[in-house]
């Protein structure tokens, strides 16, 4: 079931369920550009959709979807240079010594394994990773915290919290604090605020879902 935010003759603004591909080659599991198209199909549209930007399967939250081709080049420029705004929720296992603050460091993604590792700066390959955090909650040596993206790298904030100390409570990749199981918790992060400029008129668009990890 699609969660549609909004939509008009250009986007399509919706909320991906944690465990939802963006997007996928394997036949026979759903992802949201598939599942957009089917939408579209139904309505009887054109079938085209344009992805400019994915989150990864277990990360839930607000994705932005193009239309057509010049929304989707208009799109992904914005999310090229930074221009386009993500804010996220994540539980952290362990607490961060300052209440916020930015991370920065260099990553590299490893293709066979599909990882990333904090590596030198100048590890060939290597890229600038940059995010800031501020500690909303702290219950039990877990704490909430608000992530501004300010670079957009493969599993960014999953290593630049797990380099840090605090990796993300279900993270089954970079949680090494946890004895992860199958059908445990699901991984704690949300895409909870996206922000940009519409593709063709130009207005700010943001859009923005409850946190789901307040502390109970």
């Amino acid at each position: 079931m699609l969660n549609i935010l909004y939509e008009d003759d250009a986007i399509i603004v919706c909320v991906k369920e944690a465990g939802i591909a963006t997007q996928t080659r394997q036949i026979g599991q759903k992802d949201m550009e598939s599942m957009l198209r089917t939408y579209r199909m139904q309505k009887g549209e054109p079938s085209y959709i344009g992805v400019v930007h994915r989150l990864d399967q277990p990360v839930s939250g607000v994705m932005v979807f193009a239309k057509t081709k010049e929304a989707a080049a208009d799109l992904s420029r914005q999310v090229s240079t930074k221009a386009a705004d993500k804010y996220y929720y994540a539980l952290t296992d362990g607490v961060p010594e300052k209440p916020r603050g930015t991370l920065e460091d260099y990553l590299l993604r490893n293709g066979k394994t599909n990882l990333s590792s904090v590596v030198s700066a100048k590890e060939p390959g290597a890229k600038r990773a940059e995010l800031s955090y501020e500690v909303l909650e702290i219950q039990n040596d877990r704490a909430l915290l608000n992530i501004k993206l300010a670079t957009g790298r493969h599993h960014q904030i999953r290593v630049q919290m797990a380099h840090a100390g605090w990796p993300l409570v279900g993270d089954r990749k970079y949680n090494f604090k946890e004895n992860i199981k199958p059908g445990s918790r699901p991984m704690c992060l949300c895409s909870y605020k996206l922000g940009f400029l519409h593709p063709v008129t130009k207005k700010k668009m943001e859009f923005e879902i409850e946190n789901p990890y307040h502390f109970m």
